[in-house]
């Protein structure tokens, strides 16, 4: 499909009679054409309206579902920290919304609340330039290296998931478990927990075995019984290695009982 688009448009600058309905001459389009690609591409991109509408229809839906108690919305100004509010749990859950996980902006730029017990930095991501494992490999990079100058070590877990997963342009296997969101069916999201910081450990989370409390809330909204709940999880790992540079990662992703994917590096 984006083999044919960029045949279309490689095809236009030889339509005259259709620029010139546009008041365009061909050497124009040819011109104007990689500026406008990028002009679209960062209006979309960086637009937060689009990703703060789905993320509250979602919360919404968490409550109508008896999920979640109640959440507040970030306010004007400040970071987009979401307070989540769960029967039955002593401390609140915060949400850290943020777009792709590749920009440092949003993997290292961001401050965990004190009141949190739980908390997640929420990838909202709509950019198909990586396949979804590709993204979440470059934002666990990110966060390995804050995960050792103590930056990321209050997280509790990574989520990526918008309004993208389970169309076609994002098909997922979890498509027989879904939530309606904004009119539309959606899957449930890709939850990966983060390890506890241990500074006399060599490994944290490498067996993936880190449990956390808001996993089972948030998949229970889209008819995962708690029981499931370990194989919708996804997991993070890091070791450190004689003499390298970097620690290791394990990143686990798992979408039912034996069906998961992993990578290692």
């Amino acid at each position: 499909m984006i083999a044919r688009v960029n045949g279309l448009i490689a095809q236009l600058g030889e339509r005259k009679d259709l620029l010139e309905e546009f008041g365009l001459s061909s050497t124009e389009f040819q011109q104007a054409l990689p500026a406008a690609i990028e002009a679209s591409r960062g209006s979309r991109s960086a637009s937060r309206s689009g990703r703060r509408v789905f993320l509250r229809e979602l919360l919404a839906q968490l409550v109508q579902s008896g999920a979640i108690r109640d959440f507040e919305v970030p306010k004007h100004g400040a970071d987009t920290v979401y307070r989540l509010q769960i029967d039955g749990f002593d401390k609140d859950v915060a949400i850290i919304q943020k777009g792709c996980p590749d920009g440092a902006h949003s993997s290292k730029t961001m401050t965990v609340p004190e009141w949190a017990s739980e908390t997640y930095l929420w990838w909202l991501c709509d950019s198909l330039t990586y396949e979804p494992g590709e993204h979440v490999h470059k934002g666990v990079g990110r966060l390995q290296s804050g995960f050792f100058d103590e930056s990321a070590r209050k997280l509790a877990g990574v989520i990526f998931y918008n309004h993208l997963c389970g169309s076609l342009q994002r098909e997922c296997p979890k498509t027989q478990r879904t939530l309606v969101v904004g009119g539309s069916p959606m899957p449930p999201p890709c939850i990966y927990v983060m390890p506890d910081w241990n500074e006399n450990a060599t490994a944290w989370n490498w067996d993936g075995l880190q449990e956390r409390f808001f996993p089972a809330v948030l998949l229970r909204a889209f008819g995962v019984p708690d029981a499931d709940v370990s194989v919708f999880t996804g997991q993070i790992g890091f070791r450190n290695r004689p003499n390298a540079r970097r620690a290791a990662m394990n990143i686990s992703s798992r979408f039912g009982t034996s069906r998961s994917t992993q990578h290692r590096s």
